[in-house]
């Protein structure tokens, strides 16, 4: 296969691909991954320990309802996930343990033929492709002159993609019938909403480990739209902005863009999406940060939702002690730190100097002590006293850096 893909295959598309994901080889190694990856039970209760016990018996069922044309999906489990700035929530389907390890070996054998097809400007749920990467190029661009950026947004995206769109996207590149049905199985296997099963009669659910390829399927025409009309766009998966340098170019790249998805079934955010002159002094917001005036920095959203994390992990009433706070606080800093770690210093020495605060206030209560006033708190817990308990200081990190990482690389 990795020959065929670097000669090219005759015709344009992949014959016989079933047999290849569906080999108790390929298999074996999308459970590893599946067991690397953990998860929750889906409808049938299944945990992949209990699958594990008969891994070899389990994969050769699979193996054999593959080959045979007879494997069914069980429904995805529906659950909820808080939605930062929104009081909806995210749903989330989680697929059985033997439908996630199908999943990931359609996925293996799909993946590295659709790689050889997907653009430059696609950066999301790509191997080797980052949020990081998308951002630079887009810092890259705003650089370069970009005065006007459309900020787009499609509505309800993973749960209203038109079915045909994924599988018009497959079937050009794919004539392999007995898989195209097998990707079909999971477009159609249906929600358990507690005791209650719901259609799915467009849309993929997030939390499928194959639903960002077939995303990125689906978005593929949007990309090659931009392409060919020499539009400067970077999207990661559904999320994605165009960047243009007068008014007029942004208004007809935001017609086009209306035209694709009217013409591909999906439908633009109406309130969400919208031309920003950036060049004038107007904000707009990508991946979790806001860019504007020459500045990136946290969107409010981003820096609110690390705030209330922290609140959580320092009630004042806490039972637990600051080293046991501490360790369970410094893996969400380091990694709040990392991804937002272009932004500038005051934004880490205000984020520093909020966590200080909880902990203080939590120290003072439990020494029953009022945290009132600040200067008398700050006495007795000064910031060294934090610092040689192992606090993870977001300044510090920064002043350590010698580039702001990627809005200089």
């Amino acid at each position: 296969m990795l020959i065929a893909l670097e000669r090219g295959i005759r015709g344009g598309k992949w014959f016989s691909l079933c047999d290849k994901a569906a080999s108790l080889r390929s298999l074996n190694a999308a459970f590893a991954k599946v067991k690397a990856n953990d998860g929750a039970r889906g409808v049938d209760g299944m945990t992949i320990g209990r699958f594990e016990a008969h891994l070899d018996e389990n994969l050769a069922r699979l193996h054999r309802e593959l080959m045979e044309g007879t494997y069914l999906p069980r429904p995805v489990r529906r659950v909820v996930i808080p939605k930062p700035g929104s009081k909806e929530g995210r749903p989330l389907g989680i697929p059985t343990v033997r439908d996630r390890v199908v999943q990931t070996a359609l996925k293996a054998a799909l993946e590295p033929i659709f790689e050889k097809e997907f653009l430059d400007v696609s950066f999301g749920f790509r191997p080797g492709r980052s949020c990081h990467q998308a951002l630079s190029r887009v810092w890259r661009v705003l650089c370069g002159g970009a005065g006007y950026v459309v900020d787009a947004d499609l509505r309800k995206f993973f749960d209203t993609i038109p079915h045909s769109a994924i599988l018009d996207g497959l079937r050009a590149k794919v004539s392999d019938g007995k898989l195209l049905s097998v990707v079909e199985s999971f477009l159609t296997q249906g929600v358990m909403d507690g005791w209650s099963w719901e259609p799915t009669d467009e849309g993929t659910p997030q939390g499928s480990v194959i639903s960002p390829l077939l995303a990125n399927i689906a978005l593929h025409g949007l990309d090659l739209m931009a392409e060919s009309q020499g539009l400067k766009l970077v999207r990661y998966a559904d999320d994605f902005v165009i960047l243009t340098e007068s008014a007029e170019q942004a208004d007809s790249a935001l017609s086009s863009v209306r035209e694709w998805t009217e013409r591909s079934g999906l439908q633009l955010h109406s309130d969400k999406t919208r031309i920003v002159a950036y060049g004038q002094g107007e904000g707009f917001e990508f991946l979790g940060f806001h860019f504007r005036n020459g500045d990136i920095a946290p969107r409010e959203k981003s820096i609110q939702r690390i705030r209330d994390l922290v609140r959580d992990k320092t009630p004042r009433q806490s039972g637990r002690s600051l080293s046991a706070t501490i360790a369970d606080l410094n893996p969400c800093l380091r990694g709040w730190f990392g991804y937002f770690k272009a932004s500038p210093l005051v934004v880490f020495a205000s984020m520093d100097g909020f966590v200080r605060r909880r902990l203080r206030a939590m120290l003072d209560v439990r020494n029953g002590k009022h945290p009132k006033p600040r200067g008398a708190t700050n006495q007795r817990w000064p910031n060294a006293y934090f610092e040689q308990a192992g606090l993870f200081s977001m300044k510090t990190a920064r002043l350590k850096r010698s580039t702001p990482s990627w809005v200089k690389d």
